[in-house]
């Protein structure tokens, strides 16, 4: 069965593409943009096409059983018509399915700047119903690393903006989103439903006091020296064992995520107390995320560490004096 993934060449495009190939060989995946130059994933085809010219996706889409839509950009141009143009050439071709890259919504959001996006990506899904071909609608979360960024820029500028305030939202990284649509798009059980794609709701503003906090500890700890106390100790083993407890119970992150806010929290009301800079040392807030797109690490690594069984890891004293894990490969290469 052939799938291919249209517009192809961006980061949702490009991360769909490689959760295709851990599931299906190379062969089977066909990567098209309108500059297919850019796509960067070795060993797949690639094809020319422009959602702008029907019969360009017409010849892009010859052969193929399955096709990902990922949804037009944002822009000045008529975004309801440069979907059907593709929907239409589908057909026309002999495409048997497709998948709709759409975008969540409760809505609420006619009074807000999201509510031109949210009204054509709905035609769309409208439109691919009645085309009389099989379809799923995969109505994406917002990308947790757009918010990444702008907490980047905070960091850089020194003011942290944002309307969000508490307001809680999914969010939701992209590799996740590629993970969930690559497996709807090639699976026949779930056709003719719509689907949210989100993460647990969690706010701008915590997101912020992760980072905060983060940036306040190593603040404190420059020049530590010593112990920690045996309170920061108690404190932080039992975070780590709460998050691993919670991550062995079927990747339970609600409570992971509880347990990480719980250590902030008390890390924060020591600190604030007048713990010692040591104590500060003690909190490290980063092991969790080291496998998600917000980590630059090497993707090699971050398989290492993501494929990780008990038997792989070993723990050890840091040149700092604190317990660490270490993974037997990482240790040896």
């Amino acid at each position: 069965m052939k799938i291919a993934v249209s517009a192809s060449s961006g980061r949702l495009g490009h991360a769909v593409l490689r959760a295709l190939l851990v599931e299906t060989v190379a062969d089977n995946v066909i990567a098209i943009a309108r500059s297919p130059e850019k796509v960067q994933v070795a060993g797949i085809a690639t094809r020319s096409g422009d959602y702008s010219s029907l019969d360009s996706m017409a010849t892009a889409l010859a052969g193929i059983d399955t096709l990902v839509m990922i949804s037009a950009p944002v822009g000045d141009w008529d975004r309801v018509l440069l979907h059907r143009n593709v929907i239409n050439a589908a057909r026309q071709v002999g495409v048997r399915k497709i998948l709709f890259t759409s975008v969540i919504g409760n809505g609420q959001e006619q009074d807000t700047w999201f509510w031109g996006t949210q009204q054509v990506n709905r035609q769309t899904e409208a439109d691919l119903k009645s085309s009389g071909l099989q379809w799923v609608v995969a109505r994406n979360g917002l990308y947790l690393e757009m918010d990444i960024r702008h907490l980047i820029h905070a960091n850089e500028s020194g003011v942290y903006r944002n309307v969000g305030g508490e307001g809680e939202c999914g969010y939701i990284t992209i590799d996740e989103l590629a993970f969930a649509i690559a497996r709807l798009a090639q699976s026949d059980r779930h056709n003719g439903q719509s689907f949210n794609l989100v993460g647990l709701n969690q706010s701008q503003a915590a997101l912020e006091r992760l980072y905060t906090a983060r940036d306040s500890w190593a603040f404190a700890a420059d020049g530590a020296a010593g112990e920690p106390s045996p309170e920061m100790a108690a404190l932080t083993d039992s975070a780590r064992q709460a998050f691993i407890s919670a991550m062995d119970d079927d990747l339970n992150t609600a409570d992971a995520l509880s347990a990480i806010f719980d250590m902030v929290r008390g890390a924060n009301t020591r600190l604030s107390a007048g713990a010692p800079a040591a104590d500060a040392a003690a909190v490290q807030l980063g092991t969790a995320f080291a496998v998600t797109s917000e980590c630059d690490a090497d993707a090699a690594f971050k398989d290492v560490l993501a494929g990780a069984g008990p038997q792989d890891i070993v723990e050890f004293v840091s040149v700092a004096g604190l317990p660490a894990l270490i993974h037997l490969r990482l240790r040896s290469e």
